[in-house]
């Protein structure tokens, strides 16, 4: 349970994720159910996967709330030639002529880099995922002969789903490193399209992302506020049975009467969902829970965050892995109806 402070300091977190959200919602139109599951990363501390098509806005989003967390923004393209030191430091010729070498992406701002964006992950090559994936567990890199503390790191990744050529799928371990997946699609109503399209404030993304409030929601108050809202918010006896029902039935979707046509359910997987991400998943629907100002989980608030949190660490037999894309959510939808909610 929650004590004196932890109850001041949550009431005041709330007021400071709203105020997130809405500097957010000013600037990134038609995407409010994103906003609001990357609130919940944030307030989380977990890394994220990000799909979607070129230009949809992936990277404003994620500029947007770097600015309103008050943190630095660093970013790097995924590259078949990329190597892991490309990320520690930069080795250039100066204007002398002689060799000269200043910090990376990863180790630039140090202490201060709050959003870490890793653009079309799956063209790097595994080496370097592995060092992301060190700084992602450890929040530190080495470099220059030195620990680089990142401990207001989080880390944003997309993959490029639509090319195959110069590619590496991102192994299911790497995978299961992110707390969730979440789809940024076009937005869907004409009024918000006609405003991308035509109005010039959406044109000109620095000036745009300039009307986010500026540290906001700091980013070095939630470390501490997140470790409070997990210790706040419980989790009744009924709810862990149902989060441990799911777990079991993402292992073995048959003996649940999960039926997806043309597939036998019973050989569909190869591995069901991690102990890390089941613990991932309830500290998403902690802050979930947080957020709509309860002070416990209920099964709508593990059902708003479980296809992000779950869907991408599920591991398919080899014959159906490369349906992944058409078997997840159909496999995520029927195992929210088979288990049987308290």
């Amino acid at each position: 349970m929650a004590d004196h402070d932890d109850d001041a300091a949550l009431a005041e977190g709330l007021a400071l994720a709203a105020a997130l959200e809405e500097g957010v919602g000013r600037v990134v139109v038609g995407q409010a159910r994103a906003i609001r599951l990357l609130t919940v990363a944030v307030f989380a501390r977990g890394h994220v996967l990000l799909q979607g098509d070129v230009g949809v806005g992936k990277t404003t989003l994620l500029r947007a709330f770097a600015r309103g967390l008050g943190g630095r923004f660093g970013r790097i393209e995924g590259s078949i030639d990329l190597m892991p030191n490309d990320l520690l430091y930069h080795a250039y010729i100066d204007r002398d002529g002689r060799p000269a070498i200043e910090p990376g992406p990863l180790t630039r701002d140090g202490e201060s880099l709050a959003i870490f964006f890793f653009n079309e992950i799956n063209r790097a090559r595994p080496q370097v995922h592995a060092l992301l994936l060190r700084a992602m567990a450890e929040r530190s890199v080495t470099a220059f002969n030195r620990e680089v503390p990142l401990p207001l790191l989080q880390v944003f990744a997309d993959r490029n789903r639509v090319e195959r050529e110069e590619t590496f799928e991102i192994a299911s371990a790497a995978r299961d490193r992110f707390m969730m997946e979440i789809t940024i699609d076009a937005p869907a109503e004409d009024d918000h399209r006609r405003a991308l399209v035509f109005d010039p404030r959406f044109h000109d993304t620095d000036t745009l992302i300039a009307q986010v409030p500026e540290g906001v929601a700091p980013i070095a108050r939630l470390p501490a506020l997140a470790q409070a809202i997990q210790r706040a918010i419980h989790a009744a006896p009924a709810l862990q049975d149902y989060a441990l029902q799911l777990w079991q039935a993402s292992a073995a979707p048959a003996r649940y009467g999960v039926a997806i046509s043309g597939v036998d359910a019973a050989g569909l997987m190869l591995a069901g969902a991690s102990p890390r991400g089941m613990s991932l998943l309830l500290r998403a629907a902690r802050v979930q829970a947080w957020l709509a100002r309860r002070d416990h989980v209920t099964p709508q608030d593990i059902r708003a965050v479980f296809a992000e949190c779950i869907a991408h660490r599920l591991c398919f037999q080899p014959v159906h892995e490369l349906r992944r894309s058409e078997l997840g959510p159909l496999l995520i939808d029927q195992l929210l109806a088979r288990v049987a909610a308290p």
